[in-house]
C-alpha cells in the first residue's frame, strides 16, 4: 500500500514546541510528533501511542490512554524524541465497534471478551506504517516508552535496536482497574 506523507510543520502545544508530520495509509492518517531537536538525538525516546478518541480527547476514565499520552508529551518535550500517534481506534476495530465493546464491558465483559464477541481478534492493530515512519525518519536505535510486548516485538522485527524500555505507568482508578488487569494478565502488558 502506498503511504502519502505531509511536509513537516511546527506544532506549539501546552507541553512545549514540537514538529509534526502526517502519514496517510489508505483511510488512516498517522502522526509523527517530534521534539525540535529530534534530528540531533542519536538514540531518541519513542512512544508509539495507539489512538483512543474516548480517552485522549474525551477524557474517559475507562482506560489509561489520555494519561499515557500526557506522560509521553511531557517526557518528549523535556527529554527529546518522537511520539507516533498510531490512528487505529479501539485496537483497530473502529469507533462504532469500540462503543459497542464498551456496552459489552458495561455488562461485565473485559476488553478481550468484548472484541471476540463482536467478531474481532483481541487486537486488530497493524503496525506496518510504523516501519515506514521509522525508515522515513532514519531511526535505527531507540529508547521505547511502552508497556506493550507486541510493540516491542514489532519494533525489534524491523531491525530497530531498543536500547532501553521506559514503562508508561499511570494511575489506576475504579473505572480502569479491570481494563488494566486485563492488559496485564491476558495480554502480557508490563505493568
Amino acid at each position: 500500500m502506498k503511504i502519502e506523507q505531509s511536509n513537516i510543520a511546527s506544532l506549539p502545544t501546552k507541553y512545549g514546541k514540537f514538529k509534526i508530520k502526517a502519514y496517510k495509509e489508505g483511510n488512516q492518517e498517522h502522526l509523527a510528533i517530534m521534539s525540535l531537536d529530534f534530528k540531533e538525538i542519536e538514540i531518541p525516546y519513542v512512544r508509539i501511542h495507539s489512538e483512543c478518541l474516548t480517552g485522549d480527547t474525551l477524557g474517559s476514565l475507562k482506560c489509561d490512554c489520555q494519561n499515557q499520552l500526557d506522560l509521553a508529551m511531557r517526557f518528549i518535550a523535556k527529554e527529546g524524541g518522537l511520539i507516533i500517534y498510531h490512528r487505529q481506534e479501539g485496537r483497530n476495530i473502529g469507533l462504532l465497534n469500540k462503543v459497542n465493546a464498551y456496552a459489552l464491558q458495561d455488562q461485565g465483559r473485559n476488553t478481550i471478551e468484548a472484541n471476540l464477541e463482536l467478531g474481532f481478534k483481541e487486537d486488530e492493530r497493524d503496525y506496518k506504517v510504523i516501519g515506514h515512519i521509522f525508515k522515513d525518519l532514519g531511526i535505527k536505535k531507540i529508547k521505547l516508552i511502552t508497556n506493550n510486548p507486541k510493540k516491542i516485538e514489532y519494533v525489534e522485527s524491523l531491525g530497530i535496536k531498543i536500547e532501553e524500555r521506559i514503562p508508561a505507568i499511570t494511575k489506576i482508578n475504579k473505572y480502569n482497574e479491570h481494563y488494566l488487569n486485563t492488559k496485564k494478565n491476558k495480554m502480557g502488558h508490563l505493568l
